[in-house]
């Protein structure tokens, strides 16, 4: 093959990656705007009042329950991301 053939097919492929890197970005904004949109309700809903004053419920606590409280409140927060990721692909599902 010569250098010229070479040059050229390196130029068409790193068009076509762009353009597919434009393509599906798109997508992407698109559903990340839906799923913002309708997320942004629920979310408000399910934020609870934790995240305010965890560091002052938990230094109010014996020394002795403070690592329980610690695990307790990391439990809720992953719950909590958890019920939220499950909102989210519920959402994704619908909109498809």
């Amino acid at each position: 093959m010569q250098m010229k053939h070479l040059i050229i097919f390196a130029l068409v492929g790193m068009v076509a990656l762009l353009g597919f890197n434009l393509i599906s970005g798109h997508q992407r904004d698109k559903h990340r705007e839906v799923v913002l949109v309708n997320n942004n309700s629920a979310e408000s809903a399910a934020v609870t009042d934790t995240g305010a004053n965890t560091g002052e419920n938990i230094a109010s606590q014996p020394l002795g329950q403070q690592p329980k409280a610690i695990l307790d409140d990391a439990t809720t927060q992953i719950e909590q991301a958890q019920r939220a990721e499950q909102q989210r692909v519920a959402q994704v599902a619908k909109a498809q």
